[in-house]
């Protein structure tokens, strides 16, 4: 029972990609704002909100099972995100509202005021401070979900793609780029509140400002066009004020982002791409509705190397798409050692409901997908083996992720080449002076000692 003196509580789990985390944290500071209290448990909440994921199979299971945890745990659940937004097999009521009718609620994603509403219906707000107020928040920038020393900055919703393997739009809609000095705004919060590395991130980094044909906005009195370009030089520059970090993710390879290259040789945002190519034979990537072919995917990949030598490209495959021949997996292998892809992650292709690739001729059988996945990563692992052996004997900047004893029992962090949570780490050995410490958020410099499977070993210098 909710006594006048004691705030509401809302139990929260945030599930799917960074795209996901970001919807929470909106979600999470708006009802920091208006008073809500937040519950480490179901059965200390008077209420639970689940944000969902519905990319692939396996995320549309843990989601319909959190779900259902969070009904016979607490009993009040409201849902939102991805999986909110697909139909039930009738076509009327959502999937969700479907399986577990007893839901109090059901949105889609980036719906804050639809979730805030369903909130005020079955959990009054008491107060309604300013934002600026919320405890533990980042100003302007609202709370994050993430370690004090990196943050996540959505810069748009949406995708103009329609892949075949992808139900993304349907469920997220056509890209919507948010304003440049909204964006500028909440990264300058950011900065200021301590954050060391900040992560772009979208459904297509490269396509931001298409749906306003890169539309002037204003930043710091003064017109700057919105797109990806001037977008990375100005973060750039903020970054470069407060000794911090600016990585880019899912970027496209257009023409366009040639000129973003010049930024990270000059050191203005760290020269790593994630890139998500997703194969490399043209008729595949013809299959997949993708907007590249795969040769000219490899010569810009060279081009990009030649103006910035320091580059690390990271991206995600699928393997055993349907109709795929051998000759084109073997393509895929070829491109992997050609292109010198960094950090590479790989799917065997699972079926999702609703993609249009279901309905393609030649799906292979799920041995064949997986032993092909398997292959692929032997050769991923193998070319990542053989960029990081580059590394030994040079000193990095690493980012603390985690100091022991103020570093005195070592700790774990990640040079400009690896994004937290997809990429390596830096096993931090104690430092050789009993005098040298660090904490966690600090950028150190780190000779590197050796190479341990997708890590490195280092000693603080």
């Amino acid at each position: 029972m909710i006594t006048e003196n004691s705030a509401p509580k809302v139990g929260f789990v945030s599930l799917g990609c960074p795209k996901a985390l970001t919807d929470s944290e909106l979600i999470l500071t708006q009802l920091s704002a208006e008073g809500y209290q937040t519950s480490k448990t179901f059965e200390g909440a008077d209420l639970v909100i689940v944000n969902t994921c519905g990319f692939i199979d396996d995320a549309v299971k843990e989601s319909l099972d959190t779900i259902g945890e969070a009904l016979a745990v607490n009993g009040k659940v409201i849902v939102t995100g991805c999986l909110g937004a697909k139909a039930g097999k009738e076509g009327g009521a959502t999937m969700v509202a479907e399986i577990h009718p007893s839901v109090l609620a059901v949105t889609g994603p980036h719906a804050t005021q639809e979730v805030m509403d369903a909130v005020h219906t079955h959990l009054p707000k008491p107060h309604d401070p300013f934002v600026d107020l919320v405890p533990g928040s980042f100003g302007e920038a609202g709370i994050k979900l993430t370690p004090k020393h990196y943050a996540y900055l959505k810069i748009s919703e949406g995708c103009n793609h329609r892949c075949t393997f992808c139900i993304i739009p349907s469920m997220r809609g056509d890209l919507v780029s948010r304003p440049i000095g909204d964006v500028l705004k909440e990264a300058k919060a950011l900065f200021e509140g301590g954050v060391k590395e900040l992560l772009v991130i979208s459904q297509d980094t490269s396509a931001y400002g298409v749906d306003v044909k890169y539309r002037t906005g204003f930043w710091d009195g003064k017109p700057v066009k919105t797109r990806m370009l001037e977008l990375a030089d100005e973060l750039g520059k903020l970054a470069q004020q407060h000794g911090a970090w600016v990585r880019m993710h899912y970027v496209y390879p257009y023409p366009t982002v040639d000129a973003v290259l010049p930024l990270m040789a000059e050191g203005k945002i760290l020269p790593y791409l994630d890139v998500p190519l997703q194969h490399s034979h043209p008729d595949v990537l013809k299959r997949m509705k993708r907007p590249a072919s795969g040769e000219k995917n490899l010569d810009r990949i060279r081009e990009w190397r030649k103006i910035c030598p320091e580059l690390v490209i990271r991206s995600t495959f699928i393997a055993g798409f349907p109709g795929e021949t051998e000759e084109e997996f073997e393509h895929l292998l070829d491109f992997i050692r050609e292109a010198d892809i960094d950090r590479a992650g790989c799917f065997a292709y699972s079926p999702v409901e609703g993609a249009t690739a279901n309905e393609l001729p030649g799906m292979l059988p799920l041995e064949v997908r997986e032993a092909r996945r398997a292959r692929f990563m032997e050769v991923a692992e193998e070319v990542s083996t053989q960029r990081l052996q580059r590394r030994v004997g040079q000193v990095m900047k690493v980012l603390v992720d985690k100091s022991v004893g103020l570093g005195k029992k070592g700790g774990v962090g990640r040079t400009y080449a690896d994004a937290p949570e997809i990429d390596g780490v830096v096993h931090i050995q104690p430092p050789e002076k009993a005098s040298k410490t660090y904490k966690t958020g600090e950028l150190i410099s780190v000779r590197i000692l050796g190479v341990q499977g997708h890590d490195l070993v280092g000693i603080p210098v």
